[in-house]
């Protein structure tokens, strides 16, 4: 099932996307407050079977304003660094001088909930702050029942559903704090969508994912590639931590980002940067002052 939130005549709404991403059916549910996105179906745990029931009359996709499926994360955003074997290797020359494929642990870092937006959104390039502002494609795995110090095999149990966020970086940023956090975290650096498509569709091991940058492609890789697994990087997240039902964790870009190429190529006002993931669909966003 694909869940989206989205926007009509000014009012949010809530509902599910055809197979084909042409229509959505509306969901009027008692007691869900749809300017949250999909996040109260998935803490209250409603079955999908049930929403089908509920669901309204279909209408075009075109006609409405898809937002980000989780606008406004509970908490962070759970990010995986370095996590595909030739981005770990391009960083290694970078800023980044102690990267390396085979790392024993995950690096994990996070991004603020305030970074959120919608499929569509703009991107604001911060002048003055940043002029190193980078894109990474990124499958977003969206946490559906709590749990603590989950292990690698209970891991897919835990699994809502899957998006795409685009985890946008300002590298200079980053160099100058020594850290990833800040330049991870401006407003508007993680445009997320279309939708959440439910894991019991969706074989998250195997997947073709995207970058273009104006019609370029940038970033073309598979899921397969990932040096730490899905059910590894929940494993990971979730010691001593306990995850909760919303939580979203980006689980880490292919080669091909900008800092990578020789010389680095950085994003400018008005790059538009779309993000697809075999499966799900695409995000498209403008980048702008």
């Amino acid at each position: 099932m694909r869940l989206a939130a989205y926007e009509e005549q000014g009012i949010a709404r809530i509902g599910i996307v055809s197979d084909d991403g042409q229509s959505i059916q509306p969901l009027d549910l008692d007691g869900v407050d749809a300017r949250l996105g999909i996040l109260p179906l998935i803490t209250a745990q409603l079955p999908l079977a049930d929403l089908a029931r509920q669901a309204g009359p279909a209408r075009s996709l075109s006609g409405v304003r898809l937002r980000a499926p989780v606008p406004r994360p509970a908490r962070n955003v759970f990010c995986v660094g370095r996590n595909y074997h030739e981005h770990a290797n391009e960083l290694s020359g970078s800023i980044f001088k102690d990267s390396k494929d085979g790392e024993d642990w995950p690096i994990i870092f996070s991004k603020v909930p305030e970074s959120v937006v919608g499929p569509t959104d703009d991107v604001r390039l911060p002048q003055g702050i940043s002029a190193d502002i980078d894109y990474e494609a990124e499958l977003c795995v969206v946490i559906g029942k709590q749990g603590k110090n989950i292990t690698r095999a209970d891991a897919l149990d835990h699994i809502y559903g899957y998006t795409i966020v685009n985890d946008v970086t300002a590298r200079d940023v980053q160099q100058r704090h020594r850290q990833w956090h800040l330049g991870k975290s401006f407003d508007t650096f993680c445009p997320m969508g279309p939708w959440i498509v439910t894991a019991d569709e969706l074989q998250a091991g195997s997947l073709d994912i995207r970058c273009l940058v104006n019609g370029e492609v940038r970033q073309s890789a598979n899921t397969r590639d990932l040096i730490f697994d899905i059910g590894t990087i929940i494993e990971n997240c979730s010691r001593g931590i306990t995850l909760y039902p919303g939580d979203v964790i980006a689980t880490g870009t292919p080669a091909g980002v900008g800092m990578g190429m020789n010389p680095p190529c950085f994003l400018k006002n008005g790059d538009v940067v779309r993000v697809e993931i075999q499966g799900i669909g695409h995000i498209e966003n403008v980048f702008k002052v």
